[in-house]
């Protein structure tokens, strides 16, 4: 039996010889999409069967969240890939219903001082202290 050509598995489209836009098919991040930092994504309950169809990296992604909820920027760190790239894909994997996302909690607004200094006060006068 001759020899057959050995397939390198570790070929990915993420080689340095393969530009970023073909892993994102060239889209840009829509606009409602803007995942930060310490936004969470974790797969879809029913998410397991559209997977096999996706990108080697969105696959790779789809594993990474598959066991829970994960930051954008810890997805980052795991898949090695820039940070845009991987907001990119998320937006993607959430248009087709393959993750949840859970965007993180809006810091509170400046509280108005004088409102907080008069409630102070009159739980002063109400309960001495």
């Amino acid at each position: 039996m001759p020899d057959e050509p050995e397939q390198d598995l570790d070929l990915e489209l993420t080689s340095p010889l393969v530009p970023l836009f073909v892993i994102t098919n060239g889209r840009a991040l829509p606009p409602d999409h803007e995942y930060e930092h310490t936004t969470l994504v974790m797969a879809a309950q029913d998410a397991s069967a559209a997977a096999r169809t996706l990108s080697p990296e969105a696959g790779q992604v789809m594993d990474l969240v598959a066991d829970g909820f994960l930051s954008v920027a810890e997805v980052a760190g795991h898949t090695h890939l820039p940070l845009g790239i991987v907001r990119i894909l998320l937006a993607q994997l959430e248009e087709d219903s393959l993750i949840l996302v859970r965007r993180p909690i809006p810091r509170a607004e400046r509280v108005d001082r004088e409102l907080v200094s008069a409630v102070l006060e009159g739980l002063k006068n109400r309960f001495g202290a």
